[in-house]
């Protein structure tokens, strides 16, 4: 066997250590995958938003979580989100609906101010909203920081919701096949709570857009 034959044989082989590799990289499931997004039942569209995960913490800095449970020792992101994401779809009904009592409850002074200039411009001009979430809103944890006793955790939402306006005391057409314009919407929420305090309620401290 000559020299010629020796280096082919070793370079065949290096060959095919490499494409092992490759193989059991990208043979993997890495990441969700399509068919893991669930359809809900009745057909919805495929680009339709999933439903919210537990995993919804990646990417998250461990400090940031760590000192939350640090300052807050019963604190549990899982059922964080659960209540989040139920406050955000309370808020957005409240909101079109013009409840102001439901929003002061849960949202800091500044927000509820911004709320309240929108929902009375809206009852200047005579007009209301009703709003139906077509599908579980999703919620996926950013940040979480700890400020002095302050707590502040940012989530972002993305949500399907079909919106009907009309004018105030009009038929707004409900059940009506089709009625209403359908939305989608991507915001990022900053809840923030005072620890050690007698009220554990996470008021909503901010609102920003978000990248769908």
């Amino acid at each position: 066997m000559n020299l010629q034959t020796i280096q082919l044989l070793i370079l065949a082989a290096l060959a095919a250590v490499v494409l092992f590799s490759l193989y059991s990289v990208l043979g993997k499931r890495v990441g969700r995958q399509p068919e893991d997004v669930a359809v809900p039942v009745g057909g919805r569209r495929p680009d339709a938003i999933a439903p919210p995960v537990a995993e919804a913490v990646d990417g998250v800095a461990l400090s940031g979580l760590a000192a939350v449970k640090a300052k807050d020792p019963a604190f549990d992101i899982d059922s964080f989100l659960t209540g989040a994401r139920s406050a955000y779809e309370t808020i957005v009904k409240a909101f079109a609906a013009n409840d102001r009592r439901t929003l002061e409850g849960l949202t800091s002074a500044d927000v509820f101010a911004t709320f309240n200039k929108a929902i009375t411009d809206r009852e200047t001009a005579g007009l209301q909203e009703r709003i139906e979430f077509l599908n579980p809103a999703r919620a996926d944890l950013e940040t979480a920081e700890v400020d002095g006793d302050s707590v502040r955790l940012r989530v972002r939402f993305l949500s399907e919701f079909r919106s009907v306006r009309t004018a105030a005391g009009a038929a707004d057409a409900e059940g009506e096949p089709g009625a209403g314009d359908e939305r989608r919407a991507a915001e990022t929420w900053t809840f923030e709570r005072t620890t050690g305090g007698k009220d554990p309620t996470w008021a909503l401290a901010r609102v920003e857009a978000a990248e769908a």
